[in-house]
């Protein structure tokens, strides 16, 4: 063998020698790769790393479709889309975050063919900020071919989201429109309607706090202004720029600064009762009222009584609206268990005949008449009693001045019943004396609404008992018959007694403010009649004792 034949097998062999150490050479940096990418990708949980640049395809027929496509007409066509698009893109932010913070710090950094690992995590990067749709055309022979990729962002995806109209037809771009200005309209409703509740709720949590009558009554025809002059108008009105709604607005400041102004000036009494002044005159008059206490104690049962006779109070929702979807928090108002809600027709009647419709409507169980009718007169002597009481404590009430002293004329202008029986006094009020029958009309939907009241003079329940009595059998009209216990009658037995109680002898004219009852001697809950011989004067004490025994 020649020189030169050894030394070109020599360069063969070398050549070979280092292509086989280059492919080793690689092969094992291949390995490396391949292991740690695995590693890399266990380590964020992932099986692989995403293709993040394309997330849907739509072929279209003609090259210049692909040139005037946008996302506007992608999402037209597949509305569906929109939500799917949203989230897309979400999922893709959180994937791009998580190798973000990978690349920030991690374990891998000095192992071999980490650069090669990390170009491959940057490359995923890659429309990770968008919804990508590849749009393209190929001619039926292949040879005409034309592609464009739409990048949609978050904020075209929510520009989308808050205005549907951009991706609707025109058809529905109308009905949209409809609707929107329908749900406009309802939300300006519902704002109102809050502006109801608003002082329906302050109304609510005073009106049993008001110490005056009238401002609660004050307070009840607010409220059902409030009721007939907005709720009703506010249901009427169908366009969002209406000048009514001016008018209602204003209508409901008026409304709630008087209401607000009845609850400030109730605040300021209740106030003073909390005060050093009040608590001081308080004290100066305690021991003067453990002489009278049993006394106040007595005529508060009265009072009670009466109430009790002619029947409680009640507490009704009252939403004079027909508000079938609760619109509108009801106003809870207290009224006379006595009130009887009738149509037009019989309001009229009722008016003429007042008697006659206050037995047909709060009266219609004739087995009860003997019942009622002895509650009736029963109702009449506990009425005159506390009369009569009432002048006691207006006699108390003087002997008391020197010691009431700079009381402010709000107080006692606005409450002077109430500053009495704080101190201790028996509370007999106006309402409490004041008995009545109410029959009230409340027109459809609650326009016009009216009442009349018939209060329960002795003369008008002698009338009612009269009324009551012309209903019985014969048999019990004869058992029901007797006397009635008229201020005439009342007089003329004290009279006959010389204003002196039967037991224990005192009188008017030992003790001046003393409070003198007619009692029936057989009660007439055992059948005692109210009849002269059957009657007797006794002093409250002697009377309280005695209570309904023979």
């Amino acid at each position: 063998m020649d020189y030169l034949g050894i030394i070109g097998l020599i360069v063969c062999c070398i050549i070979i020698s280092v292509i086989i150490g280059i492919i080793i050479w690689d092969n094992n940096r291949q390995k490396q790769y391949v292991q740690l990418n695995k590693e890399v990708l266990n380590h964020l949980n992932l099986k692989y790393w995403k293709d993040l640049r394309t997330d849907t395809f739509v072929e279209l027929k003609s090259s210049r479709a692909v040139d005037n496509y946008d996302y506007y007409q992608y999402f037209c066509e597949n509305r569906e889309k929109v939500e799917e698009a949203y989230k897309r893109i979400l999922n893709k932010q959180a994937y791009c975050k998580l190798l973000k913070d990978f690349l920030d710090d991690n374990e891998y950094k000095d192992r071999p063919m980490y650069d090669r690992v990390e170009s491959n995590i940057k490359e995923s990067f890659r429309g990770a900020n968008s919804y990508n749709i590849d749009v393209s055309y190929t001619s039926p022979a292949g040879r005409s071919h034309n592609y464009r990729c739409i990048h949609v962002t978050m904020s075209d995806i929510e520009k989308i989201q808050n205005d549907p109209s951009l991706i609707m037809t025109k058809g529905e771009y109308n009905k949209y429109l409809k609707e929107q200005a329908k749900q406009l309209l309802d939300e300006k409703h519902h704002k109102y309607y809050e502006m109801v509740n608003l002082v329906i709720d302050v109304a609510n949590t005073n009106r049993d706090k008001l110490v005056k009558k009238e401002d609660q009554e004050e307070l009840d025809r607010l409220i059902s202004l409030l009721f007939d002059k907005t709720v009703n108008s506010i249901k009427r009105v169908k366009a969002i720029d209406s000048e009514e709604w001016d008018v209602i607005r204003h209508l409901i400041i008026n409304i709630s600064k008087d209401v607000n102004t009845i609850i400030d000036n109730n605040q300021k009494i209740l106030d003073y009762y909390v005060s050093p002044e009040f608590c001081k005159i308080k004290e100066t008059c305690k021991s003067l009222m453990e002489t009278q206490k049993e006394f106040n104690e007595y005529i508060n049962e009265k009072a009670q009584a009466v109430s009790t006779l002619f029947g409680a109070k009640v507490v009704r929702n009252e939403t004079v609206i027909d508000d079938e979807y609760h619109y509108v928090r009801p106003y809870k108002k207290t009224i006379n268990a006595f009130t009887a809600e009738v149509s037009s027709s019989v309001f009229s009647s009722a008016e003429n005949n007042p008697i006659d419709y206050i037995v047909k409507y709060f009266y219609p169980n004739k087995e009860k008449y003997p019942e009622q009718i002895q509650k009736l007169q029963t109702l009449v002597e506990e009425l005159e009693t506390l009369k009569d009481a009432r002048k006691i404590i207006d006699n108390y009430k003087l002997e008391y001045q020197q010691y009431i002293t700079d009381v402010p004329d709000y107080v006692m202008d606005n409450d002077e019943d109430g500053f009495y029986a704080r101190l201790g006094f028996a509370n007999i009020s106006e309402s409490a004396l004041t008995v009545e029958y109410k029959f009230s009309y409340t027109s459809d939907g609650g326009f016009a609404q009216r009442y009349f009241t018939i209060p329960m003079t002795e003369e008008t329940i002698v009338d009612l008992i009269n009324k009551l009595q012309s209903k019985l059998t014969m048999s019990a009209f004869a058992k029901e018959q007797r006397a009635m216990m008229t201020s005439k009658l009342r007089e003329q037995i004290k009279e006959r007694d010389n204003y002196t109680c039967k037991y224990c002898e005192n009188s008017i004219f030992k003790e001046p403010n003393l409070l003198l009852e007619i009692d029936h001697i057989v009660p007439v809950s055992k059948g005692g009649c109210t009849i002269e011989s059957n009657l007797q004067t006794l002093c409250w004490k002697c009377n309280r004792q005695k209570s309904n025994k023979v």
